[in-house]
Formats: C-alpha cells, sequence, structure tokens
C-alpha cells in the first residue's frame, strides 16, 4: 500500500474544486466514517492534492486522479462499503479531507507482500510490532485547507478507533522517490512517528521508495 499525503493543475483552476472561502472559519471540523455519498467530494480532494504534478513541499497523492474518474470513484466506493476505517473530516457539511487505514488482516488481503517486502531497520523489533497492527493507506487534506489541523482531526479518530479495538502499532509509509514528500515526512515528525524500514516497490510502471514509519499509540 503506498501511503500518500498538490498542487492542482492550471487546466483544473479554471474551476475550483473546493473554495474554502465558502467554508465559515468558525465551523468545526467533524470527523465521520466514509459514506459512498461522499465520493464525489472525496474524489475532489483527491484531485486537488494528485495529479501529475507532484510538489514535494506542499505534500501530495501518488497517483494522478484526474486521469480516470470513473475508476478511481469507483475505488472510493468500494473503500466506503468494505473498510472500517475510511474516515472523512468536513466543514459545513462539505469534505475537506479523508484517511483510508487497514488493519493486518485486511491490508494482507489486498497486498499480501507488504511486510516481506519491507528492509526493516535492525534496531527496530519488527516481529513483536507487526503481530497485531494498522496501516495508513492514504491520506488527504484538500489543496487550499494545508495546515488548518484537519488531518490531526482525522488521526485522532483513527487512533480512538484503532485502541478501542487493541490496536496499538500504527504504521505510515511516506515516498522518497522518485518525488520526496517532503511534506509528508513533516506531519510523521509532528505525529511522533519513528523510522522503522524502507520498501521499494514498482508501482505502474516505475520502481517508487517508501520509508515506513511506526508508532507506538
Amino acid at each position: 500500500m503506498l501511503e500518500n499525503v498538490v498542487l492542482t493543475s492550471k487546466k483544473t483552476r479554471k474551476k475550483p474544486l473546493l473554495d474554502d472561502r465558502k467554508i465559515p472559519q468558525k465551523e468545526q471540523i467533524t470527523v465521520h466514517k466514509a459514506k459512498v455519498e461522499d465520493v464525489e467530494q472525496i474524489y475532489r480532494v483527491a484531485c486537488s492534492v494528485g495529479t501529475a504534478l507532484k510538489d514535494p513541499y506542499k505534500g501530495f497523492l501518488i497517483d494522478d486522479y484526474l486521469s480516470d474518474p470513473d475508476y478511481y470513484k469507483e475505488m472510493f466506493a468500494k473503500a466506503a462499503q468494505e473498510l472500517d476505517h475510511f474516515y472523512v473530516a468536513k466543514k459545513n457539511d462539505a469534505v475537506v479531507g479523508f484517511l483510508m487505514a487497514y488493519p493486518k488482516e485486511k491490508l494482507l488481503e489486498v497486498d499480501p507482500l507488504w511486510l516481506e517486502e519491507i528492509v526493516w531497520d535492525p534496531d527496530f523489533d519488527h516481529e513483536s510490532k507487526t503481530k497485531n497492527f494498522a496501516l495508513v493507506g492514504k491520506t488527504a487534506i484538500h489543496a487550499n485547507l494545508t495546515g488548518k489541523g484537519i488531518g490531526s482531526s482525522l488521526y485522532a479518530r483513527l487512533i480512538r478507533d484503532l485502541k478501542a479495538q487493541g490496536i496499538e502499532d500504527l504504521f505510515g509509509e511516506t515516498v522518497i522517490s522518485p518525488t520526496p514528500n517532503f511534506a509528508s515526512l513533516a506531519f510523521r515528525i509532528k505525529q511522533k512517528y519513528s523510522l522503522a524500514g524502507i520498501r521499494y516497490v514498482n508501482y505502474k510502471g516505475r520502481r517508487v521508495t517508501d520509508l515506513i514509519y511506526h508508532r507506538h499509540i
């Protein structure tokens, strides 16, 4: 699972996907389980940070969501139906961010080789830390609304739910090649993750290198 946390291309700026000026700043961020009816707005958030242009300092999703709308909307709809840990952050009923996470059993259903592909840090006790864990698959905040605590709100809900299930180990991935995601690296530091390993994977015809981070929750 490639985790990604944006610039929209010039072609998409003619009609903003979401104008943060229309969202009352006094409105509290609320976090909910994603529903199929949220898919259109989830897709718009993904498009704002997942285009062919990758800005390492503002963060990005690895895919180009503008390239195949039907495919990605179907993917999000399926995830909303099947994932227990797929959340949306809303302001004034508008989706402004989302987070998808996979407990170990679900992760290995969709990515059976994930654990085997990691080169673990020799000082990291991966055998005990991977007995019962969850992996954050995707985190995206609308490009116009980063730095407002939305990502932290999503993570707080995820951690609360994982703890209720007895899961205390959380992993995340950050892309460092072919384009380093510096914004994601900064978020890992903010969330007090520690480096656990590195993973090399061929993704859509290119080699992608991910740093694997761990956090005890």
